[in-house]
């Protein structure tokens, strides 16, 4: 179970009646967003078995990234270290970060084209966690989402697939080489990443 259902759990037992739990106004908005995002990408992946081009695939990692916030990702996939490097190094290490994120959420385009059921969406003041269920030639899985609301905007900090969360599951991978290797390395690895994916 993630951080933001243990708050939630949290809540629920404070407060029997919390008006946090069922931010309608947050779902809806939510919801909203998500289903216009996956018209878009549908609408542009086109029927199954088209040939996109260079541009159309470029375009759908905008669509696909776009409410990504990838300096939350970072902070998750880095814990405590993110606050002993430099500037220069944040903001490095989130280019890198993304580029291996955006990269990799075009590895497979036919999980764009499944047929998605919203089954749960809750929100706690500007946090929403969704549950969806994602159906692509008899198989379903489940991809969940942490968004929260900055500037005004809904943006997405980690999302999960069949219960993997992005950013936490790169925080093992990360934590592990810094344990063993130091940051520097980490960086290493992620530029020559970075670079064959480019």
């Amino acid at each position: 179970m993630n951080s933001f259902s243990y708050i939630y759990i949290l809540l629920v037992l404070l407060y029997p009646n919390p008006v946090l739990s069922q931010s309608s106004d947050a779902a809806a908005d939510v919801r909203e967003l998500m289903v216009s995002r996956d018209l878009q990408i549908k609408q542009l992946l086109g029927a199954e078995g088209t040939k996109n081009s260079t541009i159309q695939r470029n375009e759908l990692k905008d669509i696909v990234n776009g409410i990504i916030d990838f300096n939350e990702m970072a902070k998750t996939a880095l814990e405590v270290t993110y606050d002993t490097i430099s500037v220069e190094e944040r903001i490095e290490f989130v280019q890198l970060f993304s580029s291996i994120i955006r990269d990799q959420s075009l590895a497979n385009l036919d999980i764009y084209r499944a047929t998605v059921s919203y089954e749960r969406i809750e929100g706690i003041n500007d946090s929403v966690y969704v549950e969806t269920l994602a159906e692509w030639d008899n198989i379903r899985t489940p991809v969940h989402y942490i968004l929260s609301k900055s500037s005004g905007e809904w943006r997405i900090e980690d999302m999960s697939i069949d219960d993997v969360f992005t950013a936490e599951s790169y925080k093992r991978q990360f934590q592990r080489i810094i344990r063993s290797r130091g940051f520097d390395y980490l960086m290493i690895t992620l530029r020559k990443r970075a670079g064959r994916n480019s």
